[in-house]
């Protein structure tokens, strides 16, 4: 059986409640990240195969045991390349150095501005060519969200299907090869969800405002678990620079308590499903309707969601284009509300083939028509809370209780986080000691070998002393055996001059 790490913070079996959540986040701040990483579950969710979540965790001091357990590494990411997310790539990259095991990322983008420069650079290029090079060293290629990202890594100076592909967001491919979008009726009383981030353009949250003045059987749905905390405890309230966005419950959509916030994807989709019209600027808001069949419209106005919307050819319009727009009637006309489905079978191809590329076991090797996955019998058997009814339609002991409850788990959430922080400074503080005692032990046993040189040192000096000293002497010798010699040979010359002398004195 193979045993395959995700990023994630749950397994879509998972069955969490807003307690739950309320007193741990399992989705890195923003819910919408259940959204793609529920499509790679369910995509190689098999029996051969175990999927395990890596808690959301960027240690590198975890790829030893990563390396011992798993045979893969799956990260699906959403806009990382990106300045606050740096820490985190730089993370990925060390600890991506130190494995062993294929790592495969699904769907990267960059964020920008609708209009990026990219040939003047961001602060981040030098970690974002960090990343892809360990990946690419782990992966045959990397897998990417839209066109724009793909021309800022060519701006780095990787290369188009060598070193990386586009391939969308997963999450579009949830349900398979195929979409089916429902025809649109819209009469006064449809159930429409509306959603916007913080950061949306005031054209959109006026636009939405006045959709829902004429549609009141609205919801808004939220993604940020800080706009959760608002909507099940009452605050503390959140921040934004845009005068029309709900910061507080004191605002239409909380106060009328038409805000609806999901801990499980199967019960974000029951509810989509019933929904008769979606529509706002936050891409997973409007992804969600789409793999359900509902019709929808974005709103776009920055780089991510502009080469996704491309992509996909999801129903769109720009942000800049909306304030030229009088009212829903009229975009409606603008656009085509099933222009999806034609790009839907290409584009779920390409992932498939992507997957193979990078040797990824999937549940479609043997028919990429399936609609059934074994991930949909799991679920079934399960029950998924829906989402937890606003604090601000409470009333007398319920509204009591909840109180208590997130005042409960608001102490308990802080000690978590102070657990957890003493846990990490713990296991730091084990890490640095057994650094420190690996380091005493290089410098003892260089000690160690330090002395050992400085005795064979002393050894060879002693040695080398002691030939001198028989140099010396035998040069000594030598010299006395020279000088010996010399008079010996001048002697014996002598006594033969003197014998010649005497032999010619004799000759007649």
């Amino acid at each position: 059986m193979k045993k395959i790490l995700i990023r994630s913070g749950m397994r879509p079996t998972d069955v969490y409640t807003a307690e739950d959540m309320y007193l741990r986040d399992r989705t890195g701040f923003n819910n919408g990240n259940l959204a793609y990483q529920y499509s790679i579950y369910r995509t190689l969710w098999q029996e051969e195969t175990e999927l395990v979540p890596d808690g959301l965790s960027t240690d590198p001091s975890r790829a030893a045991r990563y390396n011992e357990e798993y045979d893969a590494y799956i990260i699906p990411l959403a806009d990382a390349f990106r300045e606050d997310f740096r820490p985190q790539l730089r993370n990925y990259t060390a600890l991506i150095k130190q494995l062993n095991i294929p790592v495969i990322v699904t769907g990267v983008g960059l964020r920008a501005a609708y209009e990026p420069q990219l040939e003047q650079g961001f602060s981040f290029d030098e970690d974002v060519k960090e990343f892809v090079k360990a990946v690419l060293e782990k992966s045959a290629k990397l897998g990417l969200r839209g066109q724009i990202t793909a021309d800022y890594l060519k701006q780095l100076g990787f290369k188009e299907q060598e070193d990386y592909e586009v391939i969308g967001c997963p999450s579009l491919y949830t349900f398979g090869s195929e979409l089916k979008i429902r025809d649109l009726n819209l009469q006064r009383d449809s159930l429409i969800a509306i959603n916007a981030s913080p950061v949306s353009s005031e054209a959109s949250l006026q636009f939405l405002n006045e959709v829902i003045q004429k549609h009141p059987n609205y919801y808004f749905i939220p993604q940020h678990l800080d706009e959760f905390h608002l909507m099940y405890a009452g605050g503390p309230d959140i921040s934004s620079d845009r005068q029309s966005y709900p910061v507080s419950i004191l605002d239409c959509y909380y106060k009328e308590g038409r805000v609806k916030y999901f801990t499980s994807m199967p019960s974000w989709y029951d509810f989509m499903r019933q929904a008769s019209f979606s529509i706002g600027p936050r891409l997973h808001g409007n992804v969600i309707p789409t793999i359900v069949g509902t019709p929808n419209v974005s709103f776009v106005q920055d780089a991510r969601m502009r080469e996704l919307a491309a992509y996909h050819n999801l129903p769109h319009v720009t942000a800049e284009k909306l304030s030229e727009i009088q009212n829903l009637e009229e975009l409606l006309g603008q656009v085509d509300l099933k222009s999806a489905e034609k790009v839907q079978k290409q584009n779920f191809d390409r992932f498939i083939d992507f997957l193979d590329a990078n040797q990824v076991p999937h549940i479609y090797t043997e028919n990429r028509d399936r609609k059934e996955a074994p991930l949909d019998i799991e679920i079934a058997a399960l029950t998924f809370p829906e989402s937890a009814e606003p604090i601000t339609v409470l009333t007398g002991v319920p509204l009591y209780e909840r109180i208590q409850t997130a005042s409960r788990l608001l102490k308990e959430r802080h000690q978590v986080k102070v657990d957890y922080e003493n846990h990490r400074r713990d296991y730091q503080i084990k890490q640095l000691t057994a650094q420190l005692n690996q380091t005493k032990n290089q410098l003892t046993n260089e000690q160690k070998a330090k002395q050992s040189l400085e005795t064979k040192l002393n050894e060879s000096e002693q040695k080398l002393t002691q030939a001198n000293t028989r140099l010396e002497k035998q040069q000594a010798e030598i010299k006395h055996y020279k000088g010996t010699l010399n008079r010996k040979a001048v002697r014996a010359t002598l006594k033969v001059t003197d014998s010649l002398a005497k032999l010619k004195g004799r000759t007649p």
